[in-house]
């Protein structure tokens, strides 16, 4: 009985195919058929609406069986099918909960399809699915939904950017947050706006300002979701980008594989398919960069961001988040915090209940602090917290490992703050540069090296090393002030004026002349033929008609300066400084000259360039000491995790699975022991070559190389003679085929 039910069902699945075929193929001629297959899907559709619940499984796949009919073919009828889709809508939109799981899923098949032959727009599909997603309690509906929205989107951003379609998804999922804060409902916006922004679907600020209401819901679920994203959706972004640029095809293989295999129309499409790969990826090499701007830079308001999220979740007490969900939120306040340099003074008052070794996961509020910290944050704020950290961590009582960790973060804080450090302190800290423990010994010599860079004048004389003390002796290192910023200027400069007069000079001795030049107008225009006549801004006539006045200033009229103004207090300063200083003036005012009277040139611009890359390769070679903007600019776009703050884990113990992890590192994955020979063998037949002819041979049957075996037995002497002969004769030329000659 079961055995004829399935047959039946697959004749009239036959059927239904072969009337699809030839309505596609000759629409007119098959109209009749069409529209009694139409009335009967109006007919069994009122039954089915009546009580669908009652629904048989015989009428209920053969209602499967006409929408899948009608899905294919509604783009040739359109007149007559023109309440379908609304009909789909309508009984997924009531039933979605009481239909049969194989009939849902075609209506929901049958809605994208007549989206993709335009039968129905993005919207009005999207419209459907999406409140069905968030209230539908099926997951395999909400996983199936959740794909096609996902696919439609993608398809419809394909080609181009479709502004209207993104601005309504992204409205509807704004009101889905803030319609109800409480709701649990709000994750599948994060979902679907985590994935467009994964895959540089959407890009632009509405999605962040999506993910900044879902931070503020009352639903610890949504809260972490959104939180997720600022603090690592660029990262997934990034990954999946050098996913998607690391596919390489190989068209050479592929063709080879075609060569040897039997030609095929299969084979003829994949080597088809592989030649529009490359040449996707060749477009996609010469298109420009798009600039992608992290989420965090995106926001609107990232001050009243900070503060909203610091008052509503870690202020508060009455809040109910878990002490994880709490680390997460603090970290994106932080990263917020140090990466806009915005104030929030109450946030690091919160932290001194929580700066004690016994708090659980202490390391990542240390590495909050330290992140949550920048230059303009008063020093009077810090200091206490400091002071707190050093009294709880470091001491000789305390545990090698909570010293080492004291003792990086309050480095990782005084890089972006160096005034909060005092004097006393520092003195007592760099102490425990001379202890036992290597973790210890290490964080101690990197907040002593630290203040070598940036406040050398806070240590004693003894500590502070040859290059801090000339530099403090000189005038060029010095503790900079509160609220003081750097003096812009364009980095590299000094390199490509330093490169430009080697370039003079090698030029000079080439044509015989000295190096240095005589006069101004003799060494005028040496410069890779560059014709500076051509660039001037104004002609040596300007002041002619008015526009130019050069003025000349001689020595007698220079301005006074410091050291003149002094008057008897420099008498005390040694005379070797005074050439230091005045040596340090020159080369600012020969670097404000390269960049304010001369115009680069293209090739100039390249060259400083290539100049600022080489610096930074010998500097990184060398191992030479980070300046101070680099120290404060670190982890500003990465953040600093609690990793940072403990002890490096080279200096610790490794356990089991870290040894076999860090043994197996660089070598082929294998289930099981191979040899070297086997691994080769399996890498070739993966490549697609083919082996050797001798190993072909020492495969071959025993049975087929029987007759030969006999008759090599059976030669004489000289036919043997005769053949080893020959084989010397080919070695020697290089083969049979000669490849020797």
């Amino acid at each position: 009985m079961v055995k004829r039910k399935v047959a039946a069902l697959e004749k009239v699945d036959a059927d239904f195919a072969s009337l699809q075929y030839k309505i596609r193929k000759d629409p007119r001629s098959y109209k009749e058929e069409f529209l009694k297959q139409w009335e009967q899907y109006e007919s069994q559709r009122e039954i089915f609406l009546v009580s669908p619940t009652v629904a048989s499984g015989d009428m209920v796949e053969s209602f499967h069986n006409i929408i899948d009919l009608i899905a294919h073919v509604a783009d040739c009828y359109p007149q007559d099918t023109k309440t379908f889709p609304d009909d789909l809508k309508t009984i997924l939109t009531q039933h979605h909960v009481i239909l049969h799981p194989e009939l849902r899923e075609k209506i929901v098949g049958s809605l994208v399809l007549l989206r993709r032959k335009e039968v129905i727009d993005s919207p009005s599909l999207l419209t459907t699915l999406f409140p069905i997603l968030v209230s539908s309690p099926s997951k395999s509906l909400r996983e199936m939904l959740f794909q096609k929205i996902l696919s439609d989107m993608r398809n419809s951003n394909t080609k181009s950017i479709n502004h209207p379609l993104n601005r309504t998804i992204q409205t509807v999922l704004y009101n889905l947050i803030t319609a109800d804060r409480s709701s649990p409902r709000a994750i599948w916006a994060i979902k679907l706006t985590r994935e467009l922004w994964k895959r540089q679907i959407w890009t632009e600020a509405r999605p962040v300002d999506v993910m900044k209401e879902a931070c503020l819901s009352d639903n610890e679920k949504v809260v972490v979701g959104a939180v997720r994203f600022f603090l690592g959706g660029d990262k997934e972004r990034e990954e999946m980008e050098d996913e998607s640029s690391d596919e390489e095809v190989d068209i050479a293989k592929v063709k080879h594989q075609i060569g040897i295999n039997k030609k095929t129309k299969k084979q003829r499409k994949v080597y088809e398919k592989a030649v529009d790969k490359v040449k996707r990826q060749e477009r996609k090499k010469n298109k420009p960069h798009p600039l992608n701007f992290s989420a965090l830079h995106l926001l609107h308001d990232p001050q009243g961001f900070a503060e909203q999220l610091f008052s509503k979740h870690l202020q508060n007490t009455k809040a109910k988040l878990s002490l994880d969900s709490k680390l997460l939120v603090l970290q994106l306040v932080t990263r917020l915090v140090g990466l806009h340099k915005l104030t929030v003074v109450s946030l690091y008052s919160w932290f001194i209940k929580f700066l004690t070794p016994r708090q659980q996961s202490v390391t990542s509020f240390l590495a909050s602090l330290a992140q949550g910290t920048h230059n303009l944050v008063p020093p009077d704020v810090l200091e206490p917290l400091i002071i707190k950290i050093a009294n709880e961590f470091v001491s000789e009582a305390a545990a090698s490992e909570v010293a080492a960790a004291g003792l990086n973060s309050i480095r990782e804080i005084c890089a972006r703050q160096p005034l909060a450090m005092t004097d006393t302190l520092l003195q007592d800290l760099v102490q425990y540069r001379k202890s036992k423990d290597k973790g210890v010994m290490m964080a101690a010599k990197g907040l002593l090296s630290l203040y070598r860079e940036v406040g050398a004048d806070l240590l004693r004389k003894r500590d502070r090393g040859k290059d801090a003390t000339i530099g403090l002796k000189t005038g060029e290192i010095k503790q900079r002030k509160y609220g003081e910023e750097e003096v812009g200027q364009i980095e590299g400069l000094e390199l490509l004026e330093k490169w430009k007069e080697e370039e003079k000079k090698r030029k000079r001795l080439e044509k015989g002349l000295p190096e240095t030049a005589g006069s101004d107008e003799e060494d005028k225009d040496e410069d890779d033929g560059f014709n500076s006549d051509e660039w001037e801004v104004g002609s040596e006539d300007s002041s002619d008609s008015g526009d130019w006045i050069n003025v000349d200033h001689s020595d007698d009229e220079a301005p006074t300066t410091k050291k003149q103004k002094r008057g008897d207090d420099s008498d005390s300063d040694s005379e070797d400084d005074e050439e230091t200083k005045e040596a340090k003036e020159a080369e600012a005012q020969r670097i404000s000259k390269l960049a304010t009277t001369t115009i680069l040139t293209p090739a100039d611009l390249a060259k400083l360039q290539e100049l600022r890359a080489a610096a930074s390769i010998e500097n990184a070679v060398s191992g030479n000491r980070r300046k101070r903007q680099d120290m404060e600019n670190r982890h500003a776009d990465d953040g600093l995790t609690a990793e940072n703050i403990e002890a490096p884990a080279k200096l610790r113990k490794l356990t089991k699975e870290e040894r076999v992890a860090l043994a197996k590192e660089g070598k082929p994955a294998r289930e099981e022991h191979k040899s070297t020979q086997a691994i080769r063998k399996s890498k070739m037949e993966a490549a697609g070559k083919s082996t050797s002819n001798r190993e072909k041979q020492r495969k071959k049957n025993f049975l087929m190389t029987l007759g030969k075996a006999k008759s090599k037995h059976k030669r004489s002497l000289v036919e043997t003679r005769k053949v080893l002969r020959g084989h010397v004769e080919r070695s020697s030329r290089g083969g049979r085929r000669r490849n020797g000659m």
